[in-house]
C-alpha cells in the first residue's frame, strides 16, 4: 500500500510542478513525466547520500522496499493500455478510412519506418564498429522510444531481459523522454519557420492561449463529461463493467500468447530462437480489444461499452505506468551508453525535421504542414503531443489535418505505434542481426514512397 501512496504523491507533485513552473508549461510536459523525473531525482539523491550515514542508509532501505513493486507495474499496465486502444471505438470500413486518411497513412508509415532506417543504419555503418560493448538491439532503441513512447519502452522491458539485455528498457525510456521533450521544442521552431514562410496561414501563439489552458486546467463552464454510465449502479458499477471488458481483452491476449508458445514448441527452429515466446503480450491484448469490440458491435444491442470510461481506464493506467518506469531508470546504465544514445536521438530528430521540411509537401495533398507537424509530434512523443502542435497552427481545426490524423491512427497504431512491428523488431534484430532488419525497413520505406508517388500523380476520376 505504501508503494501506491508514494506513487500517487509523485503524480500529485508532478501536477503541482507543472501548474507552477512556466518552463514545464511551455514544454507541455505531462504531469506523469514530471512526476517520474522528480521521483528519479529523489531516488538518485538518496542513493548517493546513503554511503556514510546510518540514517540515510535506513531511508534508502525503506525506499528500496517501496519502489521494488514499481518494477512490475509497467509490464502489467501496458497490457491494459493496449487492450483499451480499440474498445468503445466504432470500427469503420477500411475503404472509408483510406479515403479520409490515405496520404496521412503513407506519410506516417514513411516517418515510422524511417526511424528504423536511421537507427539501424547508424548502427551497421558507424556505431556498431565503435561501441562494441553494446548489443545490436541498441539499434532499435530510437524507434522504440520515439515512435513507441514511454508505454512501449516500458512494455518492451521483458523482451530486452529475455534477450539478455535488461538495460535496454532504461535506454528506451531515456530515448522516449528525450523524444517527447524535443518534439515540443523542435516543433515550435518549425511552426515559427512555417509561419514566416507562409506555409501555415492560421496559427495561434502560445502567448495568446488562456492561462487555464497552459496549466492544463479546463475552465469550469467548459468541462466535458468523463464518460457515460451504461448500467444501473445498483446492479453493477459501470466502471467495474468496463474493467471486465478490459480484463477479457487482456485474457484473449494471454490465450493468443499461449497459442504462440504452443506453436513454438512444435518447431525446433522456433523454440531454438524463442521467436514466438519472446513476443510481448501487450500487442496481443490490443488484438483482444479488437475482438471484444467486434463482438460488442455485433451482439450488444444496448451499447454497454462507453468510450469515455474506457479512456479513463487507459489514461489512468498510462499515468502510473510512466511514473513508475521513469522513476526506476538506472542512471548508471544510461551513463554507460550516453554518447551513442545522444547520437541516435540527434539523428532521430534530424530525420523527423527532414520529413517535415522536405518530404511532407511532396506526399501530403493539402494543409501539408499542419498534417506533418501533427505527425512529428506523435512520432516523437505521444498522440496528444501531435494534437497540441496541430492546435497551435490550426486552432479551430479548419483544415482536414485533424480528421486525417485521427483516422490514420486507427490504421497506423496496430503496427507501428507500439504495435505488432514495434514489438517484433527487437527480437528480429537479436536473432537475425541489424543488417537484415535494416533491409526490411529500407524496403518498407521504398514501398510507401512509391505508394505516395502514385497517389500524388494519379489523376482523380471525374
Amino acid at each position: 500500500m505504501t508503494s501506491f501512496v508514494v506513487l500517487c504523491i509523485l503524480l500529485g507533485v508532478g501536477h503541482l510542478l507543472r501548474s507552477r513552473i512556466k518552463l514545464f508549461q511551455k514544454l507541455y510536459l505531462p504531469s506523469c513525466v514530471i512526476g517520474g523525473l522528480f521521483g528519479l531525482l529523489v531516488i538518485q539523491v538518496l542513493a548517493a547520500g546513503s554511503g556514510g550515514c546510518s540514517s540515510c542508509e535506513s531511508v534508502s532501505g525503506w525506499l528500496d522496499g517501496v519502489t521494488e513493486p514499481w518494477r512490475k507495474i509497467p509490464s502489467m499496465l501496458i497490457n491494459v493500455v493496449f487492450a483499451c486502444l480499440f474498445l468503445g471505438v466504432k470500427l469503420p470500413a477500411l475503404s472509408d478510412l483510406w479515403k479520409r486518411s490515405g496520404p496521412q497513412v503513407v506519410y506516417g508509415q514513411i516517418v515510422a519506418w524511417g526511424q528504423y532506417v536511421v537507427g539501424l543504419g547508424l548502427w551497421v555503418l558507424v556505431l556498431g564498429w565503435i561501441f562494441t560493448d553494446l548489443p545490436s538491439m541498441f539499434a532499435g532503441i530510437l524507434p522504440v522510444g520515439f515512435e513507441g513512447g514511454h508505454g512501449t519502452a516500458a512494455g518492451m522491458g521483458p523482451v530486452f531481459a529475455e534477450r539478455g539485455w535488461p538495460e535496454g528498457q532504461d535506454l528506451a525510456m531515456t530515448s522516449a523522454t528525450c523524444g517527447i521533450m524535443s518534439a515540443i521544442v523542435v516543433g515550435m521552431i518549425l511552426i515559427n519557420w512555417a509561419v514566416r514562410k507562409g506555409y501555415a496561414v492560421r496559427h495561434k501563439e502560445l502567448s495568446q492561449q488562456i492561462e487555464d489552458d497552459s496549466i492544463a486546467v479546463i475552465p469550469v463552464d467548459q468541462r466535458p463529461i468523463a464518460g457515460r454510465l451504461t448500467v444501473n449502479s445498483d446492479i453493477i458499477e459501470a466502471f467495474s463493467l468496463h474493467l471486465v471488458a478490459v480484463g477479457l481483452a487482456c485474457g484473449i491476449g494471454m490465450l493468443i500468447k499461449e497459442a504462440l508458445v504452443l506453436l513454438e514448441s512444435q518447431s525446433v527452429y522456433l523454440s531454438g530462437n524463442h521467436l514466438l515466446s519472446s513476443f510481448p503480450l501487450f500487442p496481443l491484448c490490443m488484438i483482444g480489444g479488437l475482438v471484444i469490440q467486434f463482438l460488442d458491435e455485433k451482439y450488444d444491442k444496448q451499447k454497454l461499452i462507453d468510450l469515455g470510461l474506457i479512456r479513463r481506464i487507459q489514461n489512468c493506467s498510462l499515468d502510473f505506468l510512466v511514473i513508475a518506469a521513469i522513476a526506476m531508470i538506472s542512471i548508471d546504465v544510461v551513463k554507460t551508453a550516453w554518447l551513442p544514445l545522444l547520437i541516435l536521438v540527434a539523428a532521430g530528430i534530424a530525420w523527423n525535421v527532414f520529413c517535415v521540411m522536405v518530404l511532407a509537401r511532396r506526399i501530403l495533398p493539402d494543409a501539408w504542414f499542419e498534417r506533418a507537424i501533427a505527425e512529428m509530434g506523435q512520432s516523437m512523443g505521444v498522440t496528444a503531443t501531435g494534437l497540441l502542435l496541430l492546435r497551435v497552427v490550426d486552432p479551430d481545426y479548419d483544415t482536414p489535418a485533424a480528421d486525417a490524423f485521427a483516422c490514420k491512427q486507427i490504421v497506423h497504431e496496430p503496427f507501428m505505434g507500439g504495435g505488432l512491428w514495434t514489438s517484433a523488431a527487437i527480437p528480429l534484430i537479436a536473432i537475425y542481426g541489424p543488417s537484415r532488419v535494416l533491409f526490411i525497413a529500407l524496403a518498407a520505406v521504398a514501398v510507401w514512397l512509391t505508394v505516395g508517388w502514385i497517389m500524388r500523380t494519379k489523376k482523380p476520376v471525374v
